[in-house]
């Protein structure tokens, strides 16, 4: 029974992202140049349980929200932008999502509360636009008509999660089975063609996802939902490997001193009506270029050329001068040796 209503969940997620994507009339994007975040090398800093904190000292880029379908600034979001920060550790890469809105939540309804999620690009050919772009039909996308259109989405639906736990990563309920409350991984070639990651493959199915979430004026000692109507912010942690073991281009693929493509969206129930389609906010119009960096992170730094390098470049520096004058006294010390003049034993 409850390996259903995690099937329904998921087949619920997939029927949103489909209607969210009906469009109508010519597409006019005009993305953001400067949009871009990185991901500094920051290991040991975050715990994934919603909170921001640990994200203090990590920049990142303010989006504004505009509605997926028509990304019209009279339309943005009226709360305001969503502030998305990423790190890595060398194994894993971290993400933060932060956004104004009212504490809303219905325990059960994933319409009646907010919603998010991230879509990286795969295949060379796949656009933002049309979740991947295949011309393909429902009937007849594959893994061989759609090849190279490939996007990974990671979707997290708050209405059956509780603020400050973990959810995904194929956890296991006590009945054995996957149990990721409405956080799920899957994969698409265009809005109507979208799979669960190993979908038709059991033994190769596998959610990479972690993620917890928050809100600032969620009580804990309240309940383990809190009640609703309190203004503040939702702060939504994710966490994946660099690299999985996918291996059926599901998956992105995340290399160190390399770019990737991503994007961002949030769905809100507005005025207290059930968010749909037309709800549903993204954070450009286009991909979203994300650096995954090398070396350690340093605040208003951006790229491998940090404060970092220059610190290490001038120890190597220092090490050199000081290994030159050890060698330099040494040789002093064996020079004034052999001045020294022999003496038998025998004459003592």
């Amino acid at each position: 029974m409850r390996r259903l209503l995690l099937l329904q969940l998921a087949t619920a997620c997939l029927l949103v992202l489909a209607a969210s994507h009906e469009e109508s009339g010519d597409w006019h994007c005009e993305p953001d140049d400067e949009a871009r975040i990185s991901a500094q090398f920051n290991p040991g800093i975050v715990t994934l349980d919603g909170r921001a904190d640990d994200w203090a000292d990590v920049d990142g880029f303010e989006f504004p929200l505009r509605p997926a379908l028509d990304p019209d600034e009279d339309n943005e979001y009226k709360d305001g932008k969503m502030t998305v920060k990423a790190l890595h550790d060398g194994a894993d890469v971290y993400f933060m999502l932060q956004v104004d809105g009212d504490y809303v939540y219905s325990k059960g309804d994933d319409h009646k509360c907010p919603s998010v999620a991230l879509m990286f690009q795969v295949g060379e050919s796949a656009t933002y636009h049309n979740m991947g772009g295949c011309k393909e039909s429902p009937d007849t996308c594959n893994h061989t008509s759609c090849r190279g259109y490939e996007v990974d989405i990671m979707h997290f639906s708050i209405g059956n999660s509780i603020p400050g736990r973990l959810y995904g990563g194929s956890s296991i309920n006590e009945e054995g089975k996957e149990d990721s409350v409405g956080l799920v991984d899957m994969f698409s070639w265009n809005p109507h063609c979208r799979n669960m990651d190993g979908s038709g493959n059991n033994s190769i199915s596998q959610n990479d996802w972690k993620g917890a979430w928050w809100h600032s004026r969620y009580i804990e000692v309240d309940s383990p939902y809190g009640s609703s109507g309190q203004k503040g912010t939702y702060y939504f942690e994710f966490s994946r490997p660099l690299r999985t073991k996918d291996l059926l281009q599901q998956d992105a693929q995340f290399t160190i001193g390399q770019t990737s493509k991503f994007s961002a969206a949030l769905w809100y129930p507005a005025d207290g009506n059930p968010w749909h389609g037309s709800a549903h906010y993204t954070v450009s119009c286009d991909w979203v270029v994300m650096d995954v960096v090398r070396g350690y992170y340093t605040q208003g730094k951006v790229g491998s050329g940090s404060s970092w390098d220059a610190a290490n470049a001038f120890a190597f520096v220092l090490s050199v001068v000081a290994l030159a004058v050890s060698i330099f006294v040494g040789y002093l010390l064996v020079s004034k040796t052999k001045t020294i003049p022999f003496t038998p034993i025998d004459r003592l």
